[in-house]
């Protein structure tokens, strides 16, 4: 019987080394996995790589991963934001490697590392920081420059819904990040508002089907 439920964050996340990669849904605070990012830094895990679209919030979840010295290097589109004052003075502080990203850029990376794609050309960064050291590609008279996938050992979603198959719904504009982050996770693993039986989820809502997520766990208020 499939029955991907666990039953704490700390079991959620079973498995991440040191130094490994990790996906974080979330757009600003929408859909972005706290409870499992307060987990990761309860665990200990240290030297770690994030891959997001805002470098943290306030004081709390990836934030927090920042405060505390977890992260070596962050590769994200938005880095400064409303509120992210603790990336800002880590940063400045020469402790964190930082990977500007274009966010379409960002988000084509991660879809390509779960589709199994070797790499694409895009124009946009041509003639940038961003192009340079990359290799560019000449395509119907204009110039491209080559993005390759990103892969992932530990992919961290929040979503509204899950049953124990692992289907998911999202809620609104916390959807974001989580439908292309859960298939380039060597495991991937989702913090849910409620867990819900077997066959209660429309199959024609079901955003992230359950065979790219390995570990649902139902977050307490």
């Amino acid at each position: 019987m499939i029955d991907k439920i666990v039953h704490s964050a700390e079991a959620a996340i079973d498995g991440v080394a040191d130094g490994a990669t990790v996906l974080v849904s979330g757009f600003g605070e929408a859909g972005t996995p706290n409870a499992l990012l307060h987990a990761l830094l309860a665990r200990g895990s240290r030297d770690l790589t994030i891959v997001t679209n805002n470098a943290g919030v306030g004081e709390t979840g990836l934030a927090a991963l920042l405060r505390g010295g977890r992260v070596r290097r962050i590769v994200c589109s938005f880095p400064r934001s409303a509120g992210s004052v603790a990336f800002e003075e880590i940063y400045a502080s020469g402790k964190l490697e930082l990977e500007l990203v274009p966010q379409g850029t960002l988000s084509e990376r991660i879809r390509a590392g779960g589709a199994g794609i070797g790499g694409f050309y895009v124009k946009t960064g041509v003639g940038t920081l961003l192009a340079e050291g990359r290799e560019t590609r000449e395509l119907d008279g204009e110039t491209y420059v080559f993005e390759r996938p990103i892969h992932a050992d530990l992919a961290l979603i929040k979503a509204e819904c899950g049953d124990r198959w692992g289907n998911l719904t999202y809620h609104a504009a916390a959807r974001n990040y989580g439908p292309v982050m859960a298939p380039a996770g060597r495991i991937t693993a989702v913090e849910v508002r409620q867990v819900v039986p077997l066959g209660t989820l429309d199959p024609e809502h079901v955003v992230t089907p359950g065979i790219f997520v390995d570990r649902v766990w139902e977050r307490t208020p």
